[in-house]
């Protein structure tokens, strides 16, 4: 049997966690762009860090930082605003990370996610020292 190292939190954690340890390796689910309120601001990029910081909470459940992930796939509503807004959410992103960012990453256009407010949703993979 697979030890696994669960954190689980939100609405839903009845039913998911935001993170899932094996070994040294951490796979968190997709983090949205809501406030502390669960409310989602219009715009993609300001989504983008919101996500980007729950992203950094579940991390640091686990003890880690920006700099433990190796893979994120973006999810995201509409390619057309995300590449109008490229430079903006990649400057943004660089910022988070306090660097360019060594990760491999995937864009992935979707229909729609669990909100029809929400334009983004990202999900990552990090691996512990």
């Amino acid at each position: 049997m697979v030890k696994k190292k669960l954190f689980r939190s939100g609405p839903y954690a009845d039913f998911f966690s935001q993170g899932v340890q094996v070994g040294n390796t951490v796979y968190l689910s997709g983090q949205v762009g809501t406030d502390e309120a669960g409310a989602a601001p219009a715009d993609i990029v300001e989504q983008m860090k919101l996500a980007y910081a729950h992203i950094q909470s579940v991390l640091a459940e686990y003890g880690a930082t920006m700099d433990n992930v190796v893979e994120e796939t973006w999810f995201v509503t509409d390619v057309g605003d995300c590449m109008a807004k490229v430079g903006e959410l990649f400057g943004a992103r660089q910022e988070i990370y306090g660097k360019t960012p060594e990760v491999c990453q995937t864009l992935v256009g979707v229909a729609a996610l669990v909100d029809p407010t929400y334009h983004i949703e990202i999900k990552c993979v990090a691996v512990l020292a």
